[in-house]
């Protein structure tokens, strides 16, 4: 049966709330901020360097202020001045295509230049970030010549075959006590680790920086739940903490649920209305066709005083 035109009926209710995407990169860009906290005077960082007018995204850029500035830090001691950086989740594969979509974006970087050879394949690294290792990337390493070093736990230098040079971390083999803020986007974050970051975040007087940690762990608390489920249980303060850094989230999921409700509501109200402006033109029809008004007629007056199409009057006339 055709719905007259006064309200529109038939809207989607709300659908099921899919899980959330676990957001990695913005975590990943905070962490990398608090990683090289140390040596914050010497860089300068954009997250999601754009290489061209199309969308083609370096996942970060750390750019030495200062050529010769000397990094403390261990991932920056392999740093030139232009520093692409490549972060892969637990769930991502880093493998040699993905080296070589890097090393891509390098010359893509270099071309892009203000002027002509502005930037040089000297002055560019790529560091690629992973918290296991990829084994099947270090195979074919192997069975290719390719000289890996490892001058530091968990920092692999790919020594030749790449044309811009190349560094991997893998973060389960870092020193956990030198790259806290890495370590905490891992799935293995110990309570200690977890309540130290918390009350870091609440303590530090930088509102940067406590919008970095809150980034960073916003995603670790999600893959350390059983942590935070320990965390909640043995301390009043911390349970708190943890409350206040997730309040943005529980903010979202509260709006969704009470937008979800709202549309429901408005669904039914509409179908109301609907189902009575409905009841009200068919009384209509019934009076008219009471004083002899011919269908033409009645027609012709359901289209002019209601908005209804020919076909949608001509329903009513059934």
């Amino acid at each position: 049966m055709a719905k007259a035109k006064i309200i529109k009926s038939g809207t989607k209710s709300a659908s099921k709330e899919k899980p959330r995407k676990i957001q990695w990169h913005p975590a990943f860009g905070a962490a990398l901020e608090m990683e090289f906290a140390k040596d914050k005077d010497c860089l300068s960082f954009e997250r999601e360097h754009n290489l061209n007018r199309k969308p083609l995204l370096i996942d970060c850029l750390i750019i030495k202020k200062e050529k010769n500035a000397i990094i403390e830090n261990e991932i920056g001691k392999f740093f030139k001045q232009h520093n692409i950086i490549e972060y892969k989740s637990e769930k991502d594969v880093l493998s040699i295509d993905v080296v070589s979509k890097v090393q891509g974006y390098a010359h893509l970087y270099k071309a892009y230049g203000e002027s002509l050879n502005e930037i040089k394949f000297d002055d560019i690294s790529a560091t690629l970030i992973r918290e296991s290792k990829p084994q099947a990337l270090f195979k074919y390493f192997a069975e290719n010549g390719y000289k890996v070093s490892n001058p530091y736990n968990g920092i692999y230098y790919i020594e030749n075959g790449l044309k811009i040079p190349t560094q991997i971390i893998i973060g389960r083999e870092l020193k956990r006590e030198n790259h806290i803020w890495l370590n905490l986007l891992s799935d293995n974050v110990t309570k200690q680790e977890m309540a130290r970051a918390i009350e870091y975040s609440r303590n530090t007087k930088s509102q940067k920086e406590r919008n970095l940690i809150d980034a960073i762990l916003d995603v670790s608390v999600e893959v350390n739940s059983k942590v935070v489920e320990e965390l909640k249980k043995g301390d009043e303060s911390m349970c708190q903490a943890l409350m206040e850094i997730m309040k943005p989230e529980i903010d979202a999921a509260i709006d969704a649920a009470v937008d979800a409700a709202v549309l429901q509501e408005r669904n039914e109200t509409k179908r109301k209305i609907q189902e009575t402006a409905e009841h009200a033109i068919r009384t209509v029809v019934k009076s008219l066709r009471r004083f002899n008004a011919s269908d033409l007629d009645i027609k012709k007056a359901l289209m002019e005083d209601y908005g209804l199409s020919e076909q949608e009057a001509l329903s009513y006339l059934e």
